[in-house]
């Protein structure tokens, strides 16, 4: 057979990122040698007890199930969005899959349109564009406005294209850059889109992971057409179980219906025990409440600590405002890294696993042009549940201090502390900094 006869789509295409980084720090830890993972962004906290059991009790469930979902997952996804968000949408709204990753692939093949990607953006948009044939194009933005769409950069993409159908991907808490969206930006990003007909499809799988609790959803604001995506990976810290789900406006109905037909012939329907116990992950209660108020703080805290040093290394980055990523540019000290030989936020991660341990990710991975020398961190090489515990123990009031960081997220500190040291040996040779 000749490798020729691969799908050109498919052909050369590598890996995804995310994966190859964690695959190849979990080979370098087998070798013996000390490694940071701060490249996949997996949750370092345990799924919530409740949901555990939940699926322990439910472990016996083997039948398949309703391609769309479970209906009383249906349901309770529904009531999740309404009762959190105020987004106003019922069971017959909502459709279940593998994981929204599978979802937004289903979506592109059966939506005949272009995919607008604001750049930097998640590993995995673009490439499932281009794996179905659809057109990329991709939509700048700026580290000096934390990396938001300006309504302004869309109008004119859209009057650049006009006459295409499009979907704009909005990813906030962003991956891999950590801001987010206040009501104002989204309801200016709304307007812009229905002046334009443009779909959204809102990527809020970070959302429970504002770090004040304060996610708002553009669904609110743009009702009509907003697709509404999220699932358990991220804020119930299951990315193994492999759930995630869509909701739909009713006018956006046709698409939804046109998803559960393909879902039929490919993946048939989404593990039946998983899908009951995420009945009770979006039920949420008091005990889940308990454990996000915990996660937010503990990533606010590490976010802000980890940025703080970075900033004092003389690198550039936005603020962190939800899940667990960081975004810097280490612009500033480009003079310094060319003498060492190093041009491209490649060379650059690259060095860093190389010299220091720290697996992080170029921003070349996330649409950022090669030159750029940005790259991105996960910040979560730590023991989730031991941290959640500490801070259990501690008054309700209790402001997180670097002492709690450095004894429960230790690895995450000494790694951004190993990249720092990093930038100063940089100049021991006396050269100033450019």
């Amino acid at each position: 057979m000749d490798q020729m006869s691969v799908n050109p789509n498919v052909h050369g295409l590598p890996l995804s990122p995310t994966i190859a980084i964690n695959d190849l720090s979990d080979a370098l830890r087998q070798r013996g040698q000390r490694i940071f993972k701060l490249g996949l962004g997996q949750s370092p906290f345990p799924v919530p007890t409740t949901v555990v059991e939940a699926l322990r009790a439910n472990a016996h469930q083997k039948a398949y199930l309703p391609v769309l979902g479970l209906p009383a997952l249906r349901e309770a996804v529904a009531d999740y969005h309404r009762r959190n968000h105020a987004v106003a949408c019922s069971p017959e709204d909502v459709i279940v899959g593998p994981g929204s990753k599978e979802l937004m692939f289903l979506l592109q093949v059966v939506y005949r349109g272009d995919l607008v990607v604001p750049v930097p953006a998640w590993v995995s948009y673009a490439p499932q564009a281009r794996i179905v044939g659809r057109t990329v194009r991709p939509l700048a933005t700026r580290l000096d406005s934390a990396w938001r769409v300006a309504p302004e950069a869309l109008e004119d993409l859209c009057r650049d294209t006009f006459g295409h159908p499009r979907i704009l991907v909005l990813n906030y808490p962003n991956n891999p850059t950590g801001t987010t969206y206040s009501p104002a930006e989204l309801a200016a990003l709304g307007a812009v889109a229905r002046r334009c007909g443009v779909i959204i499809l809102s990527d809020e799988i970070y959302g429970e992971l504002h770090h004040t609790g304060a996610h708002s959803s553009i669904a609110t604001l743009y009702p009509e057409g907003t697709i509404l995506s999220s699932g358990l990976s991220k804020w119930c810290g299951a990315g193994g179980w492999r759930l995630g789900t869509f909701v739909f406006p009713s006018a956006l109905r046709w698409l939804l219906d046109a998803m559960g037909a393909v879902a039929s012939e490919t993946y048939t329907t989404t593990s039946a025990p998983i899908q009951y116990a995420a009945v009770e992950a979006f039920r949420g209660g008091i005990r889940i409440e308990r454990y996000l108020w915990r996660a937010r703080r503990i990533l606010a805290a590490l976010g802000r600590e980890i940025a703080a040093r970075l900033r004092a290394a003389g690198l550039r980055l936005a603020d962190p405002a939800g899940g667990f990523y960081l975004f810097p540019d280490f612009a500033p000290h480009r003079a310094a890294l060319a003498r060492r030989g190093i041009g491209t936020s490649l060379a650059l991660t690259t060095r860093l696993l190389e010299e220091t341990g720290v697996a992080v990710l170029p921003g070349s991975a996330f649409g950022q042009s090669e030159a750029e020398l940005t790259v991105r961190i996960a910040y979560v090489d730590f023991d989730g549940a031991r941290a959640m515990a500490a801070l259990e123990r501690k008054p309700p009031d209790y402001e997180i201090e670097p002492s709690f960081l450095a004894d429960c997220c230790g690895d995450v500190l000494e790694a951004t502390d190993r990249i720092c040291g990093w930038l100063a040996d940089l100049y021991q040779s006396g050269s100033a900094r450019d």
